[in-house]
């Protein structure tokens, strides 16, 4: 395969309670190393603490305010900051902003058949007491 055009129309947006999830690269796009997500945070969403076991994760946001945690260390993340998590890393992002907040996921290497892996452990310790129990 020598790539794979995909016009902003052709991407699938999956609506959720939390935003929007826009999945741009994936296995089924033929990529075996990159997965690739926009993802839009409506005001107070959030996606709790959860982890990657077998990826890593950069995120980079692209508008509004991402209160952002690796493990137990938070940092107020806007438009142009990143954050560089490695596999297997418990964190969580969290929209504080009165707007949508929009940022770019990109995970490596794809796990199954979606892309990616994800371990939700907000209802574990320290996680679910971390932030007050979000």
């Amino acid at each position: 395969m020598a790539g794979v055009f995909k016009p902003a129309g052709e991407i699938e947006r999956q609506q959720h309670d939390w935003g929007v999830f826009a999945p741009f690269s994936s296995p089924a796009d033929g990529a075996e190393r990159i997965m690739g997500v926009e993802a839009i945070f409506l005001p107070g969403k959030f996606h709790d603490f959860h982890r990657h076991p077998n990826q890593e994760e950069v995120i980079y946001v692209l508008e509004g305010q991402i209160e952002q945690w690796v493990e137990r260390e938070q940092r107020m993340l806007g438009p142009g900051d990143a954050v560089v998590i490695p596999a297997a890393v418990v964190h969580a992002s969290f929209n504080v902003g009165e707007e949508p907040a929009k940022i770019v996921a990109v995970l490596s290497p794809c796990v199954g058949e979606a892309g990616y892996e994800v371990e939700d452990v907000a209802g574990e310790e320290p996680w679910r007491s971390l932030r007050g129990g979000s």
